[in-house]
């Protein structure tokens, strides 16, 4: 269709890619929200959820590690549980921007700011 206008045709080509990738940017914008990654620590006693955008939704955590004597030791359970889940909200995070942009013909490696 715009073969004929060399540069001029390559130029509307890229806009049109852009244009889709915002799009598809936007899109996996609020895909992120709705992805929900677990974290834990001590061997599943603490459970973090966030959504791949990191944002913290719940915490669930076993009642048999509250002692008082051991307030230090849940709290790094806590800690642990929300850096795991984090982590993975991370991870999560970055597959869905290469299935974006590997989807796009851009390499898979490529990193496009959230």
């Amino acid at each position: 269709m715009l073969k004929g206008l060399g540069a001029l045709g390559d130029m509307a080509g890229m806009m049109k890619k852009a244009q889709e990738m915002q799009g598809k940017m936007a899109q996996l914008q609020d895909d992120m929200a709705n992805i929900i990654v677990t974290g834990e620590s001590g061997a599943g006693l603490v459970k973090a959820s966030c959504t791949a955008k990191g944002e913290l939704k719940g915490l669930d955590i076993d009642p048999s590690i509250f002692n008082g004597d051991d307030k230090e030791v849940v709290e790094d359970l806590i800690l642990a549980a929300i850096k795991d889940a984090q982590a993975k909200a991370t991870e999560r995070a970055q597959e869905e921007m290469s299935k974006l942009t590997e989807g796009m013909g851009l390499p898979a490696d490529m990193k496009l700011p959230f």
